[in-house]
């Protein structure tokens, strides 16, 4: 061949490789190739600005460096149970989880792995999504649909309070009319007509009675809307509940760590309920840790002395005053200026039906932990 030709497929080879860098430097999502034992060997752009590292900085050390506890421990089991046993538990299918950047704040993401083979050895793609970079359009997007819900809630409370004022107005209205006139009885002079006494007791305490089925009715009726329960795997619940709880929220500078005790299998539960009582208590963390030197989250599951699965979400915040204690789960009582006092009430009403129950301790750090129990599915 001479000097001054070109072989085509050097070209088209060169083509596609600047087409590859182009993409890689502009695309969003941050792209980290690493090999079969997790070592990086790929950091793009998007990657560096997520995390904070330089690609120099990254190549060659374990990818479990960007996670937090507990992944960041158990990643290498995770590459050794694949390669002896080809079972896929996260390839090909995208899942919401939290990264940890080199400041050492944690953040949720979006992550979506894919496996391609070089030269018979097997690598690894994983795409992140930052969740946080939609964070200015998605608090606008949760203040207008808050407005909403706020409004939407205020007609439905008035409108279940009217309801509930017709049905319950002939039944008390009818025992306070009875309870008078038993009064009147033991008011006149000469005997007590006690047969007539008697009658007045009895038709208010059955009066009593139809107004407590008015209230059970109203709470089947509303128990029919509960959705299905079903097998969970629990640290699917707590890594995902803590990383939808972290949207939108500062979470810089919090040492969070999830610890799930292996005799822990799954529970049974509605996930999306059960979501939501974790994103309650961890955003109650997250608030009540604000400003404070030392921002520890801390998130465990194990066995109880009954055989249920014992759920703790514990902070380093400055703790309960003994009276906000006392009416902690009561609707309507909060102790932030902007809260509704609604969530630790839902939290413990979802907990209760899913028959368990919800309290709390002072935690090994000086803060809050919160406790709830839910039954195994095994």
């Amino acid at each position: 061949m001479a000097i001054n030709d070109v072989d085509p497929r050097d070209d088209a080879h060169s083509l596609e490789q600047a087409l590859l860098g182009s993409i890689l430097a502009t695309v969003p999502d941050a792209l980290i190739v690493i090999d079969a034992r997790g070592r990086i060997i790929s950091f793009s752009s998007a990657a560096q600005r997520m995390f904070h590292y330089s690609e120099a900085e990254v190549l060659g050390e374990n990818v479990a460096m960007l996670m937090p506890s507990p992944d960041r421990e158990r990643h290498d089991g995770y590459l050794d149970h694949y390669r002896e046993t080809g079972e896929k538990k996260i390839i090909g299918i995208g899942r919401l989880t939290t990264a940890r950047r080199r400041d050492g704040s944690t953040f949720p993401i979006e992550l979506a792995v894919g496996e391609v083979h070089d030269q018979g050895e097997p690598l690894f793609t994983g795409f992140i999504r930052d969740l946080t970079e939609r964070q200015r359009t998605e608090r606008r997007v949760q203040d207008l649909q808050a407005e909403l819900s706020h409004a939407s809630r205020v007609t439905a409370m008035g409108t279940l309070a009217a309801a509930l004022a017709h049905e319950l107005n002939q039944p008390l209205t009818a025992i306070a009319n009875y309870m008078e006139a038993g009064r009147d009885l033991l008011a006149q002079d000469g005997a007590i007509d006690r047969a007539l006494l008697g009658e007045a007791m009895d038709e208010a305490a059955t009066q009593a009675l139809r107004a407590g089925e008015i209230i059970r009715s109203l709470r089947e009726f509303i128990r029919r809307g509960e959705a299905d329960r079903q097998p969970e795997t629990v640290s699917t619940l707590l890594s995902e509940g803590v990383a939808l709880a972290f949207i939108g929220i500062n979470s810089r500078g919090i040492d969070m760590d999830i610890a799930v005790d292996p005799r822990v299998g799954r529970i049974m539960a509605n996930r999306v309920q059960v979501q939501q009582v974790i994103i309650n208590l961890v955003r109650n963390a997250v608030e009540a840790m604000e400003g404070r030197p030392m921002r520890i989250l801390h998130l465990s599951a194990t066995p109880d002395e009954e055989g249920r699965v014992e759920i703790i979400i514990a902070d380093s915040g400055p703790g309960l005053d003994p009276a906000a204690e006392r009416s902690l789960f009561t609707p309507f009582s909060t102790t932030k200026p902007t809260g509704m006092g609604v969530g630790l009430s839902i939290s413990r009403t979802i907990v209760e039906g899913h028959g368990g129950r919800i309290w709390t301790t002072r935690s090994r750090w000086g803060g809050v932990a919160f406790h709830f129990t839910l039954d195994p599915a095994d």
